[in-house]
């Protein structure tokens, strides 16, 4: 195996990105899992296809797809696509990407507010989405891995749909693992075969966790590697 996983970026100082956004999807065809929100004739699907996104809450354990599907609904409608995580993020960053939003309106691009971690925001935080999210001047999908009934003031809760997601099974993982191997612009060159045993950890470490997935194999190849050097 002749691998570089600290390779950079063509005409670039900067490393390539880890494994797991290397592999992020953009579309729904190249999405993995959640088939009862993504599948033929499902309510995500549905609004993706035909371009009428409406405001939600992605609610569901760590790697299951939540940041993921917020980026390809943006894709979808060609909308600005800002992300504010609620841990770091405060209502100046919630007023300034309303304020923008309120101008790119006028121009007929929408914009798309993903919040990270929304149950973290406080009521004042919360309070001020509202009017933006009833207007229409931000489509909001927020994501937690806590219960929104709990955390999520009622208010914004009434105005979003939640949408719950799972962890990802078994054939899930085995297929973004192989597509990993396959397909990313390092591992695809490196012609990586895994033994059953090997590939049986992998996915039972996982968890369910898609980016825990990719992130254990991204540091085993990186520990194997700096062996090799």
């Amino acid at each position: 195996m002749s691998l570089n996983l600290f390779a950079t970026e063509e005409n670039s100082d900067r490393p390539l990105p880890p494994l797991a956004e290397r592999m992020r999807p953009t579309t729904l065809e190249g999405f993995v899992g959640q088939e009862s929100l993504v599948g033929e004739d499902k309510i995500l699907s549905n609004a993706i296809r035909n371009t009428q996104l409406f405001s939600m809450i992605f609610w569901g354990p760590p790697g299951t797809g939540k940041t993921t599907l917020a980026k390809i609904c943006a894709n979808s409608i060609d909308a600005k696509f800002h992300q504010l995580s609620a841990v770091s993020s405060g209502v100046k960053d919630v007023r300034k990407v309303i304020e923008q939003a309120e101008m790119l309106q006028k121009q007929q691009t929408r914009t798309i507010l993903f919040i990270d971690e929304i149950h973290r925001f406080n009521k004042g935080q919360q309070d001020a989405l509202l009017h933006a999210v009833e207007d229409g001047s931000i489509v909001l999908i927020g994501a937690t891995t806590e219960n929104p009934s709990f955390e999520v003031i009622s208010p914004l809760l009434s105005r979003c749909r939640v949408l719950r997601l799972h962890p990802l099974e078994e054939h899930h993982l085995q297929t973004i693992l192989h597509r990993a191997l396959e397909h990313d612009v390092v591992l695809g060159q490196a012609n990586i075969t895994l033994s059953d045993n090997a590939e049986a950890l992998l996915l039972e470490s996982a968890g369910g966790d898609g980016r825990r997935l990719l992130n254990v194999l991204e540091i085993a190849l990186q520990q194997i590697q700096q062996s090799a050097d």
